[in-house]
């Protein structure tokens, strides 16, 4: 598990929720009627928990089937079977470094062989493909841009190992933007438009399912938090799912062409690494290269120089460059924050571009 920084604007830290290794309390406020005299709580009827338990029990009987585990020589993780050829979308950094892994169906079975079709490392996602796709039932994908918060959603995939787990919550919030590390294993991805649950995640469900109570797969579980005032330990239902919309769009690409051609990212053009002053602060992103004709190029941005804002928001990072520019979208233009070599500064305006994914 690595640990990793925030978009947000909290005390918590995130960490990936997979690979695994192979195998207080508070006062309820009472309810006032018209008259403000305190009404009994009412307990749910007999019909109303049956009738949940019975949701629950159908999607996970639908859903469950089209959940796989995937096993690398390093670690494991979860993956969704995305079409009767064998297609299974899950994680990028689940996949990592690996050509070949093994898929393991939630129905039982023996191993079957599996290689990599794409990873799509800037979104953290990937397409692997099952040599033997006989019995592989497809998900259903649900549109994420109509989910609410307070929704009820059932986490499903591999925890720790544990083939086929499901755990239950709720969409607490829409829109976050989460940060991943750039480190061994990790694609140092930027989530945009990512889906907060209280659903536990954990490691090894990580490319697994978010699925609401028609049986749709809503998102692709990724990230859970810890705090670093727990010594690292969890931080109870504080965890984050790729949109399905996101997912969906990236994996057809990879399965039509073998690469993802339209990222619907933007970018400046550049490739740049983080800038740290002599106190150890961060200070902004070195530009290390400028991408010819790329709209950093046209406005005069040049190696050396050192990227400090983008709108006015300070980027002392890559990775707040990068979560600044996950709100931008391709031929927008920025304004973006230079200071030069000689020690000068300006403010130039760059019109984004597609971030490239080869």
């Amino acid at each position: 598990m690595r640990r990793i920084a925030a978009g947000l604007a909290t005390a918590f830290v995130l960490l990936l929720a997979g690979c695994a290794p192979p195998p207080t309390s508070s006062a309820t406020p009472s309810t006032a009627t018209p008259h403000g005299s305190p009404s009994p709580t009412a307990s749910p009827s007999p019909l109303s928990l049956h009738s949940l338990e019975s949701a629950y029990e159908d999607v996970i009987a639908n859903v469950l089937p089209s959940i796989v585990q995937i096993t690398t020589k390093v670690g494991l993780g979860s993956g969704i079977v995305l079409d009767t050829a064998g297609h299974i979308i899950t994680n990028a950094h689940v996949v990592g470094q690996a050509s070949k892994m093994e898929v393991t169906l939630a129905t039982g079975g023996p191993p079957r062989p599996a290689r990599l079709v794409k990873s799509f490392n800037a979104g953290d996602l990937a397409v692997i493909k099952v040599d033997h796709p006989n019995g592989l039932r497809p998900a259903r994908f649900g549109d994420s841009s109509k989910l609410r918060v307070g929704q009820i959603v059932l986490a499903m995939g591999n925890p720790l190992g544990l083939s086929g787990s499901v755990t239950n919550g709720i969409v607490s919030a829409l829109g976050r933007t989460v940060s991943e590390p750039q480190e061994a294993g990790s694609p140092g991805a930027t989530i945009a438009g990512a889906i907060q649950t209280s659903a536990a995640i954990n490691p090894g469900n990580s490319g697994g399912a978010l699925v609401d109570l028609s049986g749709s797969v809503i998102g692709i579980p990724t990230l859970a938090a810890t705090d670093p005032e727990l010594g690292g330990g969890a931080a109870p239902g504080i965890g984050f799912a790729i949109p399905s919309n996101t997912a969906r769009d990236i994996a057809t690409q990879i399965v039509k062409y073998g690469k993802v051609t339209n990222s619907h990212r933007a970018a400046l053009g550049i490739q740049g690494s983080t800038v740290i002053s002599v106190d150890g602060q961060s200070i902004g992103v070195g530009v290390i290269r400028v991408e010819p004709g790329s709209g950093a190029d046209k406005a005069g941005i040049e190696a050396g120089d050192v990227i400090v804002s983008i709108n006015g928001r300070n980027t002392p990072t890559m990775a707040s460059l990068a979560e600044a520019l996950a709100t931008l979208r391709p031929g927008d233009q920025a304004k973006v924050g230079v200071q030069h070599s000689d020690g000068t500064t300006a403010t130039v305006t760059v019109t984004l571009s597609q971030l490239r994914t080869d």
